[in-house]
């Protein structure tokens, strides 16, 4: 892969140095977050965006070069390749460059044109292309013959073979693709008769948008229409630009075979290459449409799993119900299950005993924050649990894809004797205290964020996630003794098989004391230990540093630095002042540059910091259902996904309401993301209330103007005030006096 180096740096605009390095690394099996991590002085810094683009980059050049010689190689064994066809494959920049140049050459079932041929046609179609001016009957019927029995018969097969010839011609192709590209439009129409049943579609029954304009959630929509049969679509130029353009490349002038050059051309057009083109451009804005909807997904992703966690604390975890009750857990700060029971809060006759239950739970397993499924019935029993005054932090927890994992075989795994909804329980649980460790069990596409999910390329939906999953978990590091096999095998040259192996040799050995140990971890080798070993931490082991994100292999540089300083390693850890004195240009070596140097000074300041935010309470406003929310209220919310057209933001309603794009900020912006993130807490003004449909249109632009006019006349009404105060400080007693009698009388 070194080979590509040139060419992916200039595509990406980076030191062809930099693409060599990071190329290299990938050779050795090294992962994007050591290198990104523990690679710096060698890659000039990089981070894991720009590398992931090179290896993506790599990959798309390995693919076109396999298919660039399978093509030589073809074309070579029919006995057809020339210098000028090899000049013409050398220098195709894309797949689609190459395809035109093979597409003459591509085995095909039989064809028009072959026929024709075969019927002796190709002089008589090179003889219309020629356009010279000559009996255009009486030169077809010198190819009449016992198949071709009249003029027009053999008219006919000349069209066809020039409209093969025209279709295949890589330049005229390249010409059309530019046309599609710049002008072509995506049309859909609602099939006869599927008005109502594709009501979802109606936005779609009768549009068209610019291909080079249309949004990737459009696109989805579209095609998934299509898929299902409530829509036609298509996808060109208007035909006369595609036509004109095909007369401009082979009509010459008014002669005797103009229309008939012109039938071949709108055949060409019409029946080979516009369904040709349509079907490439369909599967690129598929791509392209896919592309973009999985990039908002990864995005999504990353802000979910790095939510703020409450930490270790002792948690007492609802699953809200309200037939069948709430399931209530009692978990440890390790997250172990303490112990279950089942209130019933929306019941009169059971409400006294419910309480009972929770005070004796909260009481008994020192209980220091309550966690509440944010689903059916959650805003009633968050209700419930405020009244009772227990004087402890309560947090809303967003539970989608909290079912999945109870009925997953991890669940089963981690649960056997439990039932779905204790596992559900302890799942909202555990999500409160460190959301990665808890959602890393789960697959992404159940989470509940992103767009169009089950549409999109679903390997490569799968890849992406994963990509994300490993970065996040990676960013925060990982407790090497109280990690899950599922939150290890995300960690940088580990895996499932090798994660099962640290799990069991940590129970056999009691716990890790410190990070060296791994290596006696079966099939866990030296190289697998340089990749994971930096990301893995051991509180309270054998060396302070295995408790920082400082690698293994610079130990030795940061004892050398302590010595300098006449202290042990464990006094340098977190001594900001004492980490200050050191100048990382004195410890340059040729494996340790400045800039990992400056990595572990950091990292010695703040030893094992987490990234993550720290949590903070949040209150929905008094509504609990639809029927509660009223257009023009100006309420609290969470944003709970982002795509690109609007955000969704829970305002404590089982629906979530939609903030269009447009409806964001008082500037213009194209992606939601621009100025939210997973989380955020918003103030939203309530525009529209659809019951019947379950709809609600928000505003965060209009809740914070309507903000701002408030507070103006708040401000307007403390300077009246204020001036009063002052006006009537100036009088005399007297006058203040008859001041005030004359307002308010006597």
């Amino acid at each position: 892969m070194s080979g590509f180096a040139a060419l992916i740096a200039v595509k990406l605009n980076l030191k062809q140095t930099q693409v060599q390095a990071v190329l290299a690394l990938f050779e050795e099996g090294a992962t994007i977050p050591f290198i990104a991590r523990y690679r710096k002085d060698k890659t000039g810094g990089l981070d894991e965006v720009q590398i992931q683009q090179i290896q993506d980059e790599a990959k798309f050049l390995k693919e076109f070069t396999e298919r660039k010689t399978f093509i030589e190689k073809a074309i070579t064994e029919q006995g057809k390749m020339t210098e000028e066809l090899q000049t013409k494959i050398n220098n195709a920049t894309t797949i689609a460059a190459l395809e035109d140049i093979y597409l003459p050459y591509k085995p095909k079932r039989k064809t028009k044109a072959q026929t024709a041929r075969e019927n002796g046609l190709e002089p008589l179609a090179d003889i219309m292309l020629a356009q010279q001016q000559d009996d255009v009957a009486l030169e077809a019927a010198k190819y009449i013959n016992e198949k071709i029995t009249s003029a027009e018969d053999a008219l006919q097969g000349a069209r066809d073979i020039i409209a093969e010839m025209v279709n295949e011609n890589a330049e005229v192709r390249a010409k059309m693709r530019k046309l599609f590209e710049d002008t072509a439009t995506m049309q859909s129409k609602v099939l006869a008769d599927k008005e109502t049943e594709g009501v979802k579609y109606k936005d779609y029954f009768d549009f068209s948008e610019p291909i080079h304009k249309i949004p990737s959630h459009r696109i989805l929509a579209i095609l998934r229409g299509f898929l299902e049969g409530v829509l036609r679509m298509g996808i060109a130029p208007l035909e006369e630009d595609a036509l004109y353009l095909l007369e401009q490349q082979f009509i010459k002038g008014m002669s005797p075979w103009s229309e008939h050059l012109k039938k071949a051309l709108r055949d060409a057009y019409r029946r080979l290459m516009q369904p040709s083109l349509e079907s490439e451009f369909r599967t690129s804005l598929k791509q392209k449409a896919d592309e973009e909807a999985i990039n908002v997904f990864a995005e999504n992703l990353r802000q979910l799993l790095l939510s703020a966690p409450l930490g270790r604390k002792n948690i007492l975890a609802i699953d809200p119900g309200y037939r069948t009750g709430c399931k209530v857990v009692c978990l440890d700060n390790k997250g172990d299950l303490q112990t279950t029971d089942l209130i019933y809060v929306h019941e009169n006759n059971r409400i006294y005993e419910s309480e009972h239950k929770i005070r004796k739970l909260v009481e008994q397993f020192k209980v220091e924050a309550i966690a509440i499924g944010d689903g059916t019935a959650g805003r009633e029993t968050e209700q419930f649990i405020k009244k009772m005054q227990l004087g402890l932090p309560i947090f809303l927890v967003n539970e989608d894809g909290a079912s999945v994992y109870s009925a997953s075989e991890t669940a089963r795994e981690e649960f056997p004797d439990q039932d779905v909804t204790v596992r559900g329980s302890v799942s909202i649980g555990r999500r409160l205290m460190d959301p990665l460790a808890e959602l890393v069990k789960i697959d992404p596409k159940s989470i509940g964020v992103g767009q169009y999910q089950h549409d999109v390329n679903q390997f490569r939906l799968k890849e992406r996630l994963d990509q994300t999953v490993v970065s996040c978990v990676n960013a925060v590091g990982v407790n090497l003794n109280t990690a899950s096999k599922h939150l290890l095998a995300y960690v940088s040259g580990i895996g499932g098989s090798m994660a099962d192996n640290i799990v069991r040799y940590r129970s056999e050995i009691g716990g890790f004391k410190e990070r060296n140990q791994l290596l006696k971890v079966p099939r866990l080798g030296a190289k697998a230990f340089e990749q994971c070993a930096g990301f893995l931490r051991i509180k309270e082991g054998s060396n302070p540093l295995d408790a920082s994100a400082v690698h293994p292999e610079a130990y030795a540089i940061v004892e050398k630095m302590a010595g300098d300083l006449q202290v042990d390693v464990k006094a340098l850890i977190g001594n900001e002042t004492l980490v200050a004195k050191i100048d990382p240009k004195k410890y340059v070596t040729e494996q340790f540059g400045e800039l990992t140097l400056r990595d572990i000074l950091n990292e010695l300041k703040k030893p094992g910091l987490d990234p993550r935010n720290e949590l903070e309470q949040f209150e929905f406003a008094q509504i609990y259902k639809l029927e509660d929310v009223q257009t023009g209220m100006i309420v609290p919310g969470v944003v709970t996904n982002l795509t690109r057209f609007g955000a969704f933001v829970d305002i404590g309603v089982k629906q979530d309401g939609l903030v269009h794009v447009s409806e964001i900020a008082n500037r213009y912006i194209s992606d939601p993301g621009e100025a939210l993130k997973l989380g955020q807490k918003v103030q939203v003004k309530v525009m529209e209330v659809d019951v019947q449909r379950k709809r609600i249109g928000l505003s965060i632009k209009q809740a914070s103007a309507e903000e701002r006019v408030q507070g103006d006349r708040r401000t307007r009404r403390q300077e009246n005030f204020k001036q009063k105060e002052e006006d009537l400080s100036s009088l005399s007693v007297n006058d203040a006096l008859n001041a005030l009698k004359k307002k308010f009388g006597k």
